[in-house]
């Protein structure tokens, strides 16, 4: 039977999909080992078909913690160690350069002070950039070296090798800056494992915790449960895109692309993310299976950012970790329960979680053992955030987050 809290939750949402704000979006909350879940509005625009329970979307940047957890397990193999250059398995980064400003010429730079280590990919402190984040020279040089961001052509030992012949934007270890990082971890994975990324995450964290749609493709035979590409168009209304945002990602990945994003290219449903969220509240075991050891989750869990590189770090013009946050490995990190903003990830202290450009979000939260998870689709142009197009899904979040909280 739907609780008063639930039926909150939905009107809450519907407002913004009946508002054209939203196509549509799968919630759910779990707690005391039992999962509610909540459906609003339509998974694809064209067909009208409703947004379900086991709808497909592409989760974006909550693939960042996935990769990260795969890495923690080779870690705690002696696979490598948080402070080992990565030149051990990525030679192609030795000598690197760095430019004296971010956005200045290519060619005025000094040398990078020191490697770059596995622990500044974790916690984005590698020097490394998105392109889309620059207006100057760097940015142009990520998009042509590189191709899109999700998919992209270009192979894997040729992407690392393109990467490392860009200058950095800053030091190694000096500040955060999202970026390529969790890309270049899941790359070097595969280094590492003399195994497809693919793979890899599909024999040690999806097979085990029965994540059966979660991947960087979806089988032909689950195409009817994919969400369709909801954007907006050039007069900020709701509509079916032809492409995703930027080029980043194809309509239809090719068999033959060899390059993965562990960054930024998983799908997923709200079980099977629910099924690798829980490791949060379960010292690293979900049901029996241990993904992680209490210590190393406690690790990954754990801010490590300075004092400094938290008050400094920018994302997208925002103070991310200012207050409230700190960002750990692959995860924020609640540290100020009362300052917190929900969009990143709400709870009490030590809750983490990560959101998704495509309007995808998560938290977990040790303190009361809950899990809540937001999906949707809602692809929007950076330039098209710059003029407020496409925000209405974080404050949708931000409703979802606060509701779904008191949901017993």
């Amino acid at each position: 039977m739907e609780t008063m809290d639930e039926a909150a939750v939905e009107t809450a949402i519907k407002r913004y999909v009946d508002a054209g704000e939203l196509a549509g979006a799968a919630m759910l909350v779990w707690r005391d080992a039992a999962a509610r879940t909540i459906c609003v509005g339509r998974r694809d625009l064209e067909t009208q078909r409703p947004v379900e329970r086991d709808t497909i979307f592409r989760i974006a940047s909550m693939s960042k913690p996935v990769t990260s957890a795969l890495a923690l397990i080779l870690l705690e193999e002696g696979r490598f160690a948080l402070d080992d250059p990565i030149t051990r398995w990525a030679p192609e980064f030795a000598g690197m350069q760095v430019l004296r400003s971010p956005d200045g010429p290519l060619d005025e730079t000094e040398p990078a002070e020191r490697p770059i280590t596995f622990e500044d990919l974790l916690t984005h402190r590698s020097g490394l950039t998105y392109g889309d984040f620059h207006r100057g020279p760097i940015g142009a040089a990520y998009s042509q070296a590189l191709g899109g961001d999700i998919d992209s052509d270009v192979p894997p030992r040729e992407w690392i090798a393109r990467l490392a012949a860009l200058p950095l934007i800053d030091q190694p270890g000096r500040q955060f800056h999202y970026s390529k990082s969790t890309d270049l971890l899941g790359l070097l994975i595969e280094r590492i494992e003399d195994a497809p990324l693919a793979d890899v995450l599909k024999r040690r964290i999806f097979d085990p915790l029965g994540m059966k749609d979660t991947g960087f493709t979806v089988a032909e035979k689950n195409h009817g449960r994919r969400a369709g590409l909801n954007g907006f168009d050039a007069e900020g209304r709701l509509t079916t895109l032809q492409t995703v945002p930027g080029g980043q990602a194809l309509s239809e990945r090719p068999e033959s692309m060899t390059f993965v994003s562990g960054g930024q290219g998983l799908w997923s449903t709200l079980d099977d993310y629910l099924a690798f969220a829980r490791i949060f509240v379960g010292a690293g075991t979900v049901d029996g299976v241990r993904l992680l050891r209490p210590d190393t989750l406690a690790m990954m869990a754990s801010n490590h950012l300075t004092d400094a590189q938290r008050s400094t770090s920018r994302l997208l013009g925002l103070r991310p970790f200012a207050r409230g946050h700190g960002y750990g490995l692959g995860v924020a990190v609640v540290m100020e329960p009362d300052q917190a903003d929900p969009v990143r990830c709400g709870g009490g202290s030590g809750s983490v979680g990560w959101p998704g450009a495509y309007g995808g979000w998560w938290q977990a939260d040790p303190n009361d053992g809950s899990v809540m998870i937001f999906l949707a689709h809602n692809m929007v142009r950076l330039e098209q955030l710059a003029d407020g197009v496409g925000l209405a899904v974080w404050s949708a979040i931000t409703e979802f987050q606060s509701i779904g909280s008191r949901l017993r």
